[in-house]
């Protein structure tokens, strides 16, 4: 367990330096909080839609969908978003908007950056079919699912016109549309010419240092303790209910051991930081997603190898 810790913030330890980076800058003086307003529009329009149409556009090289994998997985995420839905109504008295943010922050994992590489460490080569089954997927469905629930809480109502509104506002969104066009290239079975492919893979290399940047900036801006019982929670949800409820549903479904402990691993990953674009997209929560990020982050490199520890306890019985 404590190889597991002492790995876990190596692999960390840059996010928090980039997001110190940007902290610096958004405090800086003579920076200017429109800045950072530009620069997260720039990530979240541009870099973060790229990123994701270069990954949805490799579908044709996906190994085998295994179905109950990804009914673990995401059938846990369909019920900690629930539950995140509920808690910011009823703890916090958040609108539809905030609660689909707040959600999201429940359930949107940092597999890429931390999940993968913790992965092939703490389990083998043996895990990275399975961790990638549920990288590709994990945009696809949880950028859709808060999209479409901040949509609905927009515009949705039980009538053509909020159904035409709320389906418009998921199609324009520049993420959803990202990855919707990545998915139909990537069924159709084409390969993308050469000048884009390398043009793609150099925005996706930006995707992750530069959403950290417009984190730390936002840091500066909103502060740390802003809403900290929001952080929290959100906290919370991430790091316990998420690999619970991944867990119990994998157990249900008979996963085997080692997929089992991929995909409960990839749930008690700390909060990704493409939550916080989504904050600051739809102008919500940004303090308390942000701060939630660095919490999360700290204290996953205890409870990811205690969770980690208990699967091991159960399956070895």
């Amino acid at each position: 367990m404590l190889s597991s810790a002492w790995h876990y913030f190596l692999l960390s330890a840059p996010l928090f330096v980039i997001v110190l980076i940007g902290f610096m800058i958004g405090a800086w003086r003579c920076w200017q909080p429109r800045w950072t307003s530009l620069a997260s529009k720039i990530v979240f329009a541009v870099i973060l839609p790229a990123m994701l149409f270069r990954l949805m556009s490799d579908l044709h090289g996906v190994p085998p969908v295994d179905a109950r994998l990804l009914i673990a997985f995401f059938g846990g995420c369909f019920v900690v978003f629930a539950i995140g839905r509920m808690v910011g109504a009823w703890a916090f008295r958040l609108d539809g908007v905030s609660q689909s943010v707040f959600a999201l922050g429940g359930i949107f994992s940092n597999n890429v950056l931390l999940g993968l590489p913790i992965a092939k460490m703490t389990l083998g080569e043996g895990a990275v079919p399975a961790v990638a089954l549920v990288i590709v997927f994990n945009a696809l469905t949880l950028w859709t699912l808060v999209s479409v629930s901040v949509e609905w809480a927009r515009h949705g109502s039980f009538s053509i016109a909020g159904f035409g509104k709320m389906a418009l506002g998921v199609i324009t969104n520049p993420v959803v549309a990202g990855i919707v066009a990545g998915t139909l290239f990537g069924l159709s079975g084409w390969s993308l010419p050469g000048p884009v492919h390398w043009m793609l893979d150099g925005l996706a290399d930006l995707a992750a240092p530069a959403a950290l940047l417009v984190l730390g900036m936002g840091l500066a801006e909103y502060g740390i303790k802003r809403d900290w019982q929001l952080s929290v929670a959100v906290t919370t949800l991430k790091l316990f209910v998420q690999p619970c409820a991944v867990w119990i549903i994998g157990l249900l479904l008979g996963l085997p051991p080692l997929e089992l402990q991929a995909v409960v691993l990839l749930a008690s990953m700390a909060v990704g930081a493409n939550v916080y674009l989504m904050a600051m997209q739809f102008q919500v929560l940004q303090g308390p997603i942000a701060s939630s990020l660095v919490l999360s982050t700290a204290l996953a490199a205890l409870t990811t190898p205690l969770i980690l520890a208990a699967m091991h306890a159960v399956t070895n019985r």
